[in-house]
């Protein structure tokens, strides 16, 4: 049985140690010195090994290595992006892989040190561990002992999950069984930041509470990030680490992910499989899953991916010719970019997002180190002009297409007076270009979506026509605002409402039959929610019945219509109900994805019959 010693420190009150020494004789052995003063060294050994703490970080010599739970959205090679199981990761010294991403090679130079912010940087923002060992079972050579020690702990130090549970018991357990040395001893040393951790509790507490920050929640967030003076990017990558680790959220991104690791292995990507990809982005806006988690996929993964289909789809190839105009050599031709051009850049630019093309932007890239070069041997100066011309409008085009997309799925969507302001000067700009492109480009489209519900409709259709009268001088910019917001707090009702009233159906069997059943339920859910001070009125009665209605036709089509469906593969049926329902089809879709799984069916068919595929 393993004993070990442990000793616990802090370092500027911000960052927190744990070095703990395990094995069956620990407590016989002598394995470390601390310096006197206050900057002074605290140094663990054993023979040819050595770690030590300082104020500034660590540094370390002989065997041994680091590890981490992986954070979601950090570089992550693919093989292990493509194992489940595999959830940290695991540096060891001396270590690096061979040409062409070959076996892995072992040098003798293991030592090194490392500054407690690069730490943090470079691996997990809140926790990482380092260690060695000291054990005869380790052959004499620092290479053959690093070789030892992959082939022997690296694959349960990849997979623990008490790396992440932060169960050093657990750890200590694992690598000392698989050891199998009774002399052996595993030095283990934990690094806490202390600040981030704050953030990352605070923002994990708040998000799992209602998957979302409310804006006094996100005061408090700013404020401990004000407090430990947090730079932004560490913010972001706890955020969406933490937001990833929502089950909701993790089942839709995993889905993406296991798609396109599959792509990328075949180089290609069906139709079928784009049509998913889609599907999942949309639903990762309905649920509010932020976009940097598809982002970070996309950019490990895009790399040689091509869609089945022609070389060169259509608005590529007009990219490249509008582009290509810019670099015309000879200085007597006109090669201006005029607004005929910028639209055209505009509609190639939307459609290589909805096909998730990166074509059109590795284009835009080449163009803009042309640029740069040309400029630099002496161009012409409105070369550079031209090009941040298109850039402007591009940068116009995402902020637009970003606020009108959450208004139209999300709700509770932080809609500010200077977000309405700067929306108004962005349709100006797209109306210069061409009087209706604002319509064109941004709103047809997301009105004839399928999956756009009724909230989000009637919160675009405001948007627009407000917009309209405000610079006409018929609306004030606070009151469409106020009309944004009054619609955002019915749909959250609604949904509440919702949410409550399948609840009490379910685990209270209330009935809803009857008028008077009906009568009886809305005071007992109007009770509930008072209590929870979810509502301070009434529950409107409109929206209580359309309540009622979305209740009796999902009995209908869970207890009716699906069953027929899924065994006649009933392709008509399905789409018959969705268009005339009145159901969003975010919440059928859920309701037939939780359908199959507690019936245990194969989510491969239905699929195929969300594509209408036989």
């Amino acid at each position: 049985m393993y004993k070990d010693i442990r000793l616990h420190g802090q370092i500027f009150d911000r960052f927190e140690y744990y070095a703990i020494v395990a094995g069956e004789d620990a407590h016989q052995r002598y394995f470390f010195n601390a310096a006197d003063g206050a900057d002074g060294e605290l140094r663990f050994f054993s023979p040819g090994n050595e770690f030590v703490i300082s104020r500034e970080g660590i540094r370390h010599a002989g065997n041994g290595g680091s590890f981490c739970e992986y954070m979601f959205g950090v570089d992550q090679p693919l093989a292990d992006l493509a194992k489940a199981e595999v959830i940290n990761r695991l540096i060891v010294y001396g270590a690096h892989a061979g040409e062409e991403s070959g076996p892995l090679l072992f040098s003798e130079r293991t030592g090194g040190e490392l500054g407690f912010e690069k730490i943090f940087f470079e691996g997990n923002a809140v926790v990482n561990y380092f260690f060695f060992l000291s054990s005869t079972r380790l052959p004499g050579s620092l290479p053959h002992q690093q070789e030892a020690l992959v082939r022997t702990i690296g694959k349960a130090l990849k997979r623990s999950p008490a790396v992440g549970n932060q169960n050093e018991n657990a750890l200590i357990a694992e690598v000392l069984g698989l050891l199998d040395d009774p002399k052996a001893l595993f030095f283990l040393f934990k690094l806490i930041n202390t600040p981030h951790r704050e953030y990352y509790e605070a923002f994990r507490h708040l998000y799992f509470k209602n998957k979302k920050i409310a804006d006094h929640d996100f005061a408090i967030l700013t404020g401990i990030a004000a407090r430990h003076d947090i730079d932004r990017y560490q913010q972001e990558r706890i955020r969406i680490d933490v937001m990833y680790k929502h089950q909701a959220n993790r089942r839709i991104v995993d889905e993406y992910k296991n798609i396109l690791i599959d792509c990328q292995r075949r180089r290609e990507i069906t139709s079928l499989e784009n049509a998913r990809l889609t599907r999942l982005k949309t639903l990762s806006v309905r649920n509010k899953i932020p976009g940097a988690l598809f982002y970070a996929l996309d950019e490990v993964l895009k790399e040689d991916k091509k869609l089945v289909g022609p070389e060169e789809q259509d608005y590529i190839a007009e990219t490249r010719q509008v582009l290509e105009g810019l670099f015309l050599g000879e200085r007597e031709i006109e090669s201006a970019i005029d607004n005929e051009d910028a639209v055209k850049l505009l509609f190639a630019k939307k459609r290589a997002a909805e096909n998730r093309d990166h074509t059109f932007e590795e284009i835009l890239l080449e163009a803009s180190k042309a640029c740069d070069e040309k400029i630099r041997d002496g161009a012409d100066i409105s070369l550079l002009e031209g090009f941040s011309r298109i850039i402007t409008y591009f940068d116009r085009y995402d902020a637009t297409s970003q606020v009108v997309n959450q208004l139209a799925f999300m709700e509770n969507v932080r809609i500010t007076e200077e977000m309405l302001r700067s929306l108004l000067g962005n349709r100006e700009a797209f109306e210069e270009l061409r009087p209706g492109l604002f319509g064109e480009i941004f709103i047809a489209d997301l009105l004839d979506n399928k999956y756009l519900g009724k909230y989000g409709r009637q919160k675009v259709t405001t948007l627009v026509s407000g917009l309209r009268l405000v610079k006409e001088n018929r609306l004030a910019v606070s009151d469409l605002l106020e009309r944004l917001h009054a619609t955002d707090r019915e749909e959250r009702l609604a949904i509440t409402l919702l949410e409550c009233v399948r609840d009490r159906i379910r685990n209270f069997y209330s009935k809803y039959a009857t008028r008077a059943d009906q009568e009886t339920l809305h005071r007992e859910v109007s009770e509930d929610l008072r209590n929870r001070k979810v509502i301070s009125d009434e529950i409107p009665e409109r929206i209580f019945a359309e309540t009622i209605l979305t209740i009796k036709k999902e009995a209908i089509y869970l207890h009716s219509l699906l069953p027929r469906i899924v065994a006649d593969r009933d392709i008509a049926l399905r789409e018959d109900f969705l268009e005339n329902s009145g159901l969003d089809r975010f919440y059928v879709e859920e309701l037939e994805r939780e359908y199959f799984e507690l019936n245990e069916l194969d989510m491969e068919q239905l699929y195929q019959i969300r594509k209408g595929l036989s």
